[in-house]
């Protein structure tokens, strides 16, 4: 959420954020009238509670024919009290709703407009041309035998899948480059959970608004994530983290699963868009002055191991209106798809500010000591099954097969091309 001192101090700020959002301009006036109304509420009880104090005082020290009065004026503030104190929760709890409504306030430098008026930053890597007739990745993934989405449907429904012999080598491979570039840049790994409590998707910015993309467990109270960011964040909920050193960096790998609401008839064809899929992600704790460079860094991180796939780029700048709830800006990294004839977006790296932070309860010691709200940003280093459709379109070939980069030979038992029928080698271990 939101500082409530900025809301207070500047809300034309915060309604210039809506308004560049799409978003209601008037639940920043409803937040104001609850945050006065809960304000007033714990003025009055703590009048009450003093006046209680003071009648208590008075009881001790009445008269015998001063008490019965006395006790009888304690009696009716102890009631008066009691009803305060209700009042008081009561208020907190319209407040905490009316907060919990308002978007993260969007970064100065966010260009305006919705999903189509992003802007493209820069591009990287020229885009192939072909002397032959383009296949999608699911004609490709299926000569090869490495993707099935007919008995994916049969076991789970649609936009589910099987990744087979090289596909399922492809998965492993992405995610052994992921983790070990990551590591190297200094992040902790992580395996985290694919199940959270309710706290970790609100605190995240995943409730409300999103219910509809999420998946919910309602028979244990938990959701299945759609991103580790999730899990991540939660997991330094209610703690006070050392930044004295620098940003703490995770990568964390998890299975993530999007209920893909209001998307039905796009890229209903392959793993494009799927109910589930894996994912290692980059997430960041620092101070919030940190925060912008921090966003850069995880952008180049993104870039570097898409460089590294020799997958040709490019970078946005995604508009106010289509960022999410917790970003106060995002840059998306769109990769080229052949069989589509344009750009695709393959990862994003989002700041969201002390946004996440102030609702899960996590901060930092400043130099003097004392706690302060940290800041969160996250960032996707692969998302597998788009990265593995994007691979096959950009490095086929007119016989079927499929050049390897590099980068993922050794994970793929040092084959330099994949091509139908091939034998499967173990992999090739790193010296």
């Amino acid at each position: 959420m939101i500082d409530l001192r900025l809301v207070r101090e500047h809300p034309d700020v915060v309604r210039a954020s809506q308004r560049a959002r799409g978003a209601d301009e008037s639940r920043v006036d409803d937040l104001l009238t609850a945050d006065a109304a809960r304000r007033e509420a714990v003025r009055r009880a703590d009048d009450l509670r003093a006046a209680q104090k003071t009648a208590s005082q008075a009881v001790r020290k009445a008269t015998p024919e001063e008490r019965p009065a006395v006790l009888e004026r304690a009696q009716a503030l102890a009631a008066q009290v009691k009803e305060a104190e209700e009042a008081q929760r009561a208020a907190d709890a319209a407040l905490r709703e009316a907060h919990l409504k308002i978007a993260n306030v969007v970064h100065d430098d966010v260009p305006p407009g919705g999903e189509d008026d992003a802007v493209e930053l820069r591009t990287v890597g020229e885009v192939p041309t072909y002397d032959f007739a383009v296949r999608d990745h699911l004609e490709i993934g299926e000569a090869l035998g490495a993707i099935d989405m007919e008995r994916g449907a049969k076991v789970s429904g649609a936009r589910f899948y099987f990744l087979t012999g090289p596909g399922a080598l492809l998965e492993f491979a992405l995610a052994q480059l992921a983790i070990s570039r990551a590591v190297a840049a200094g992040f902790i790994p992580v395996v985290a959970p694919a199940l959270v409590r309710p706290e970790a998707m609100e605190g995240t910015g995943f409730l409300g608004e999103h219910d509809e993309e999420v998946y919910r467990i309602e028979r244990d109270d938990l959701y299945l994530v759609g991103t580790s960011e999730v899990a991540l964040a939660g997991m330094h909920g209610n703690e006070v983290l050392d930044l004295s050193a620098g940003p703490r960096r995770y990568a964390g790998w998890s299975s993530c699963f999007r209920r893909e609401a209001g998307s039905y008839g796009k890229d209903t064809r392959g793993i494009i868009r799927v109910h589930w899929f894996d994912k290692v992600e980059m997430f960041s704790f620092c101070r919030p002055e940190e925060a912008a460079a921090e966003h850069r860094r995880l952008l180049a991180w993104e870039e570097e191991f898409l460089q590294a796939l020799e997958l040709p780029y490019r970078v946005v700048d995604i508009a106010a209106g289509d960022l999410g709830t917790s970003a106060a800006r995002k840059f998306d990294i769109e990769a080229w798809f052949p069989s589509q004839g344009t750009y695709r977006e393959l990862t994003s790296t989002s700041d969201c500010t002390t946004f996440q932070a102030r609702r899960l309860s996590i901060r930092y010691r400043d130099a003097d000591g004392k706690p302060q709200t940290a800041a969160t940003l996250n960032g996707t280093l692969c998302a597998i099954a788009r990265t593995i459709a994007c691979l096959l379109e950009v490095h086929q070939r007119a016989d079927g097969s499929v050049h390897v980069p590099a980068a993922l030979r050794p994970w793929l038992g040092g084959h330099e091309v994949l091509t139908p029928g091939m034998a499967l080698a173990a992999p090739v271990p790193v010296p």
